[in-house]
């Protein structure tokens, strides 16, 4: 719910989670190999399981980016009232 109480240049950190899914997804894939490589075949499948999440992470993420900024109501707008409740 809008309260007219946000900053109107409130951005997400989605580069900063981009390079965040990045990292993770190093991670994950090396520690694929490795447990593959040593004879874990259930940490392997954690990591893979891992790759996977943040695999569809960082599509989600590039996904935002490239859709760009959103319309935001400008401060000329104001907030939305609260919603009201049944005193029962």
């Amino acid at each position: 719910m809008r309260t007219g109480s946000e900053p109107t240049t409130a951005r997400s950190a989605l580069r900063l989670r981009l390079w965040l899914s990045v990292w993770g997804l190093v991670w994950a894939v090396a520690g694929t190999v490795a447990f593959a490589l040593v004879g874990r075949p259930g940490w392997a499948a954690a990591c893979g399981a891992l790759w996977l999440i943040v695999t569809v992470d960082l599509a989600v993420v590039l996904r935002h980016i490239r859709q760009g900024p959103h319309y935001q109501p400008g401060p000329d707008v104001p907030p939305y009232p609260p919603p009201e409740h049944d005193s029962r």
